[in-house]
């Protein structure tokens, strides 16, 4: 068993290229991609830019501000940013933190993307064989819905979704 830890006391105090009051921790990295939590200070900033790669930014913990493109919203915990490939991204904060983690597969390898988020292994060919008892369904692509986003911000829900419990349930 491998445990990896991270949050405070487990950061990188001076966070990745481009950064400013940003510390991280990296979780994982090889070829099909990486997984990282970071966070963000208040008045901190991952400067906007673009990569080749897909890659999720999962708030956490707080809140702050995203961009994808040309447009830019308000995140809190619980919001899931999808950050297509070639289209400039970056997130700050004002006046409160905010933690995420970024999980980015790396566009070398198009056919690892499926495998690593369908919970199948490669074989040596470098397709996937579902395991006994599974049906026999396309592997997951994540990439489809940033590629229908276009590079663009869902838009948030204004009320909450009519099978909601009661009002005491998570808040809006």
């Amino acid at each position: 068993m491998e445990i990896r830890r991270f949050g405070i006391g487990h950061r990188r105090a001076d966070g990745p290229p481009g950064t400013h009051g940003v510390e991280a921790t990296p979780l994982h990295g090889d070829e099909r991609g990486v997984l990282a939590e970071i966070a963000l200070k208040p008045r901190a900033s991952i400067a906007p830019h673009a990569n080749p790669n897909l890659a999720y930014f999962l708030v956490i913990e707080g809140g702050g501000f995203v961009q994808v493109g040309d447009e830019q919203a308000r995140v809190a915990a619980g919001d899931a940013i999808v950050w297509p490939p070639n289209v400039v991204h970056g997130a700050w904060t004002e006046l409160t933190p905010m933690r995420a983690i970024v999980v980015e597969f790396a566009a070398a390898d198009d056919a690892a993307v499926p495998l690593l988020t369908s919970g199948r292994q490669a074989e040596a060919g470098g397709t996937a064989e579902p395991a006994a008892g599974d049906a026999a369904e396309p592997p997951m692509d994540p990439r489809a819905d940033a590629l229908r986003a276009g590079g663009a911000l869902a838009p948030k829900p204004e009320a909450p979704p009519p099978d909601r419990d009661s009002p005491e349930g998570e808040p809006w």
